[in-house]
């Protein structure tokens, strides 16, 4: 899939739901669904540096798609994580650079 058609995905998916709280709960749902991060990935060169909570994002490039991982140990800031992962894990570097991340403003 394209990083516009999982953009448009993400956006029916939330379009779902007219309350906040329960955007929240997708988020924590979402979250809840991301792989651990080993420990041995939770390093300082992987924490995402500015973010009130910890966030860890490693990436991983083999044939032309890179592969993200990631973990925070805020339940929202992890949803956003997967978000953030779904949208540009298996895609190519110059799709990611050249993508218009829309949906954020969208949900």
């Amino acid at each position: 899939m394209t990083i516009n058609e999982i953009q448009d995905e993400i956006i029916e998916e939330f379009s779902q739901f007219d309350d906040w709280m329960d955007r929240y709960a997708l988020l924590i749902d979402l979250g809840n669904s991301l792989k651990a991060l080993k420990n041995e990935d939770k390093t300082p060169q992987n924490i995402i540096e500015g973010c009130q909570s910890r966030v860890w994002l490693t990436a991983k490039y083999e044939n032309g798609i890179i592969e993200f991982r990631g973990e925070s140990d805020a339940v929202l800031v992890k949803g956003i994580v997967a978000l953030l992962i779904r949208l540009l894990s298996g895609q190519t570097p110059d799709s990611i650079i050249n993508a218009d991340l829309y949906y954020i403003d969208a949900i």
